[in-house]
């Protein structure tokens, strides 16, 4: 068995990497034209998008977090 805050932590963990995937999707931190902010911009992009998602989570997230976690939490019996 997963030890609860090891588990709570994966499960945020799980959930800020959805969102930061979503957040790209949705094309936050792509560059419009070819003059904004160059290659350094694009690169740091993905820092920025983590971050965010990040953020997300600790402010209540989606959801997914709470889920992901009880279903690390239940036990099976065999």
């Amino acid at each position: 068995m997963v030890p609860r805050l090891d588990a709570r932590a994966a499960a945020e963990k799980l959930e800020a990497t959805f969102l930061a995937e979503m957040l790209k999707s949705a094309g936050l931190g792509t560059q419009p034209n070819s003059f904004s902010g160059g290659v350094g911009e694009d690169q740091f992009a993905s820092f920025h998008r983590q971050a965010l998602a990040e953020a997300m989570v600790r402010r209540g997230g989606i959801g997914l977090a709470e889920s992901f976690y009880k279903a690390m939490m239940e036990t099976k019996d065999d």
